[in-house]
């Protein structure tokens, strides 16, 4: 199994325009764009991809598309985030049934569970596959805050190796990789540029689902080359849409500046809300002032 690293694109989920549908060319062609753009690495059916909106049905072929059509040329984690530990074994195990190279989990999100609930939690899933497990920090919305030293105990479980850090406190990092003793290798949620700066390896992107090449451009220059002036510069460059995703309508900014890029996604799923108003008028500027075009495949490589 190869060691997971760089950018990766926490992908949204295309439907049809009544939102009633998974759109599969449209899934299949936005793969294909990313990888011609050099993305590292790809997280279908996680929060960007709306997975408490999808039928069981829906998440297994969504997942099944983007393993067939990225066919080992980069990695693909499966998000299988559920409330109750026996879902999260299934959607995992079904993941690596399907081929996925790891499993993104979030902890429950309604039951708050405790730190000796979480560990078996995920010492249960672990103990069911061999894939990879990458925990995912973000109590804004699971509202379960996972702190250093509760994922240093994590990463003793076998295959628990990677987390993706989604606050906003970036020496959280350097702490997680300084207990876990090098078990544990960690992703930036939304602050990429500070979290390679503390010893990240990798990069969560929502943005990436706009600007490929550009974000994973970002591990290139702070990990591979070291070149501070130039991925200070590029940051700089990405801030704009860093900051557009970055905020509680990100599902909706992100399908919108898609969908006026040339890639049609459709719309979120109800209750979620297109994007209109201030945010549509912010979502265009951002697509205006970056000149972001879909630069893809017609058709579906």
């Amino acid at each position: 199994m190869p060691t997971l690293q760089g950018t990766f694109t926490v992908m949204v989920t295309p439907f049809s325009e009544d939102g009633r549908h998974i759109d599969e060319d449209a899934i299949r062609r936005f793969v294909e764009w990313q990888i011609q753009h050099g993305v590292h690495g790809l997280i279908p059916v996680a929060s960007t991809g709306e997975f408490l909106s999808l039928t069981d049905a829906e998440r297994r072929r969504v997942a099944q598309l983007v393993i067939e059509q990225a066919n080992g040329r980069i990695p693909v984690l499966i998000g299988a985030g559920a409330e109750n530990t026996w879902d999260v074994v299934r959607y995992s195990k079904e993941a690596q049934d399907l081929g996925a190279d790891g499993v993104l989990i979030i902890p429950p999100f309604y039951s708050t569970p405790n730190g000796d609930e979480l560990y078996a939690h995920y010492a249960t899933v672990g103990a069911a596959i061999s894939i990879p497990i990458m925990l995912y920090n973000n109590p804004a919305t699971s509202n379960v805050d996972m702190l250093p030293p509760l994922v240093a105990r994590l990463s003793e479980i076998d295959n628990v190796s990677y987390i993706k850090e989604s606050t906003m406190d970036p020496t959280r990092v350097r702490d997680i990789l300084r207990l876990s003793d090098g078990r544990m290798s960690v992703f930036g949620g939304i602050m990429g540029f500070e979290s390679f700066m503390n010893g990240a390896t990798g990069w969560t992107a929502v943005g990436c689902n706009l600007m490929p090449a550009e974000f994973s451009n970002l591990y290139r220059l702070c990990v591979e080359s070291r070149d501070i002036d130039a991925s200070s510069a590029l940051y700089d460059k990405l801030k704009p849409v860093i900051d557009l995703v970055g905020q509680d309508r990100y599902v909706s900014a992100t399908k919108s500046a898609q969908n006026l890029m040339g890639l049609p996604v459709g719309s979120p799923r109800p209750p979620r809300l297109p994007a209109r108003g201030e945010l549509q008028a912010w979502v265009q500027s951002v697509v205006n002032y970056l000149d972001l075009r879909f630069d893809g495949p017609d058709t579906p490589g």
